[in-house]
């Protein structure tokens, strides 16, 4: 018989129950054992949900409080030395690595993979040292042992967690591996006391380009965990692991899980010589994507498999649901026929469930759902033909002089600065303010009709004034018009363009207690009319100071949607960019002269594999510069781009040919500057000065040493002095606070420089 199971669950609640939880502990207004309370509820309200569909087995280790990949680190009682904790890590201590301390930075952040969702970063040096802490993930084992269910454990792989570790320079990470298989080791001993059957350790990094020295730790680390505790399934998902399959046929394993959305052709490197002791998990509903599961080609893939493997076939999603909404069911507002076509995390677990009953008992037995699948999937195709073809025939007419602007940086600078006349190291934020309790009542009663038009637009520029005004008091250069109106950088706009859609309760984890909700691309996009014009020309009315404009790229506005897949993304792409390019047009006929078009998903998207890169950088680079090339000379374009790595896309980032980039750097300490210099990265560049997801407010001191650090890097002339990020999650004292040392750091400096 075939089995069912998921790689992981949502876990921030089908009303977002652990968000308001968390915020509420965070502010002192809900004790430990509340919060402890609520995660018991979740998880037994999500296994329950896993049983009731069908699933042989429930997920336990998938819940967080923050981060699953912290989780691990709390585990492992891996806290940085400079916290000073001491064994076993309390939740106190968890949550002061995730959001820092007075004294100490948070840990940082980098996004999981190419997903928008963010991990916390484990810190290692040659003296770090682990030791089981059986106060996490066991009690939550014990629970669903408890309540009678089939467990399966899930946890990150040891090579997954220390190479997604940070650790000191010059230090090979693998040399802690022995001291780490020890906790896995006593671990897996824990789990198999319990009677647990099967513990999932998810490597996804064998999606990556790996060095020689990591894959050949692969047998050792198996070779050790084989027959310590519960059969292992090896689980590797967002990308081909087919280069790898001779490694993984003989790893000392019961099972691999493939992920077959992503990369389907993989199958092939595995079903010839599949070892008879081992099982295939095979991921063919779409863990990263809110659409319908074609259930016929599913099972077509599943007949295949099943032929050869027999009862060692299970079946799953392509990676874990943290990835999709909670449950569709809750949607009473979305267009019945794009509902039609829909599945989110609980009605996946039944497309799961569907499956398995076909593999089982033939596929006589979901006769009618089967019909059901096929017919909103042919309603797609049809809905798709008939779109605007105005659109395809606009891109398909682009030209390369399109994506130019009419001169190189070097003689643009030059026009910019006469026209802005800023001073050295000019301040600015990246865009957004505080949004208070009344900025988010009144948007809420515009939408649902309790508030006119007129009422709407008088509280955001009274929200606009303030912001401006505060800006002016702190003496800040470039203003911002705080982004009062806006609920979310891509969801403002889709909710602006033609071929979007969006949902009441699509919310998606991004980190924390942050969430998403992402819109969906289901058809061709275009701009009915400006978007943004009419806030920034009154933002702009209130100062003679130069006023941004501030839109999302196009590439961001691609990844941090659920995009449409019966086109090419990079078609989708260019779509997004010629709607955006006359928006920018739009801003500058409108006497804005500085905008900023947010591109953070840029590395996001990147391929998980480096053949593969080359064609998406092309489309991506082209996407932003069509946005971006329709303005004079004298209008200054920034980006933004957060929580990336660019050390090995520089030349790419460099091709965007923005005239101002501003990065995430404070964490890393402006670590990253180093590439950027070591490359001679020839435009602007605006380093985060401090982090905007901690509450913490640094150190004038602090901020000091970090701007001091990027001038010995970046000429004082091509410098700006910024936060890391937006700053719509943080409260007003703590901004202006931090704002306000910013401001007299930038200054300090400013006046040592050469005259």
């Amino acid at each position: 018989m075939t089995t069912a199971h998921i790689l992981g669950f949502p876990r921030i609640g089908s009303a977002r129950e652990l968000k308001s939880a968390l915020e509420r502990h965070w502010k002192g207004k809900l004790g430990e054992a509340e919060l402890h309370q609520l995660g018991r509820e979740l998880r037994a309200r999500h296994w329950a949900q896993q049983k009731a569909a069908g699933l042989d087995y429930v997920t336990v280790g998938d819940f967080a409080f923050y981060d699953h990949l912290h989780n691990a680190t709390a585990l492992f009682s891996a806290a940085p030395k400079r916290f000073g904790f001491d064994a076993p890590l309390t939740l106190t201590d968890y949550f002061a690595m995730a959001r820092g301390t007075a004294a100490q930075p948070a840990l940082a952040m980098k996004k999981w993979f190419d997903t928008n969702y963010h991990y916390l970063v484990p810190e290692l040096s040659r003296d770090s040292r682990f030791v089981l802490n059986r106060d996490w993930l066991l009690p939550e084992v014990r629970e669903a042992l408890a309540l009678g269910y089939k467990v399966k454990v899930v946890l990150p792989g040891p090579l997954t967690w220390l190479w997604l570790a940070s650790a000191e320079p010059g230090f090979d990470k693998l040399q802690l591996l022995s001291l780490l298989l020890n906790v896995y080791y006593a671990l897996l001993a824990e789990l198999r006391a319990l009677g647990v059957e099967w513990l999932q350790v998810d490597e996804p990094i064998l999606s990556l380009d790996l060095p020689q020295a990591w894959l050949a730790a692969y047998p050792v680390v198996y070779r050790e965990l084989a027959g310590a505790g519960p059969q292992l399934l090896l689980a590797t998902y967002f990308g081909s692991v087919a280069q790898h399959a001779p490694l993984l046929k003989k790893l000392p394993i019961a099972g691999l899980h493939l992920d077959l959305v992503r990369a389907p052709k993989q199958l092939d490197a595995f079903l010839g010589d599949w070892p008879q002791d081992k099982l295939l998990s095979l991921g063919v509903v779409d863990g990263r994507n809110l659409w319908r599961c074609n259930l016929a080609a599913a099972l077509e893939k599943l007949h295949a498999a099943q032929t050869v493997l027999g009862e060692r076939l299970w079946v799953s999603a392509s990676c874990s649901l943290l990835h999709v909404p909670h449950d569709l069911s809750l949607e009473q507002q979305l267009d019945p026929q794009l509902k039609r076509w829909m599945a989110f995390a609980t009605q996946k677990l039944d497309e799961l469930a569907l499956l398995k009953r076909a593999l089982n008992e033939g596929e006589h037995s979901i006769w009618r759902e089967l019909q059901e699948a096929a017919s909103a999937l042919e309603q797609r195709r049809k809905a798709a033909t008939t779109q605007r073809p105005q659109v395809r025939g606009r891109v398909a007419a682009l030209k390369e002089s399109d994506a130019l602007r009419a001169a190189s940086f070097d003689a643009r600078i030059v026009e910019q600065r006469a026209a802005l006349q800023l001073p050295p190291l000019p301040t600015t934020t990246i865009g957004s303010f505080p949004q208070t309790g009344e900025i988010r009542a009144a948007r809420a009663a515009f939408k649902s009709g309790k508030a006119s038009a007129a009422e709407y637009t008088q509280t955001m520029q009274t929200a606009i004034r303030i912001a401006v005004e505060r800006q002016e008091a702190l003496g800040l250069d470039v203003l911002v018009h705080g982004e009062a109106e806006r609920n979310d950088m891509v969801e403002y706009f889709g909710e602006q363009l033609d071929g979007y859609a969006f949902t009441q309760f699509g919310w998606v984890q991004s980190y924390g207690s942050r969430c998403v909700k992402p819109p969906v691309i289901y058809g061709d996009v275009a701009r009915p009319q400006p978007m943004t014009v009419a806030w920034a020309q009154y933002a702009q009315s209130l100062t003679q100071k130069p006023m941004k404009g501030m839109l999302t790229g196009p590439v961001t506005m691609l990844f941090w949607s659920f995009v449409r897949d019966d086109l090419p993304k990079s078609e989708v792409a260019l779509q997004l960019a010629l709607a955006l390019r006359d928006e920018v047009c739009d801003l500058e006929a409108a006497g804005i002269r500085v905008i900023q078009i947010d591109e953070p998903a840029i590395r996001e998207g990147l391929p998980l594999q480096q053949a593969d890169w080359p064609v998406y950088l092309d489309w991506a680079v082209r996407a932003f510069r069509i946005t971006a090339a329709g303005v004079r000379n004298a209008t200054q374009i920034h980006t933004h781009m957060c929580y990336s790595e660019f050390n090995d896309i520089l030349p790419s980032i460099a091709a965007m040919d923005a005239d101002v980039i501003t990065i995430e750097t404070s964490r890393s300490r402006m670590a990253l500057l180093d590439a950027f210099a070591d490359f001679k990265y020839p435009n602007d560049i605006g380093p985060g000065l401090y982090d905007i997801h901690s509450p913490r407010v640094p150190t004038a001191e602090e901020m000091q040493t970090l701007l001091q650090r990027a001038l010995d890097v970046v000429p004082a002339e091509r410098l700006w002095v910024n936060p890391d990020c937006g700053l719509k999650t943080r409260g007003w004292s703590e901004t202006e606070a931090a704002l306000s040392r910013m401001v007299a750091t930038a200054q300090a400096l400013r006046a040592q420089l050469p005259q």
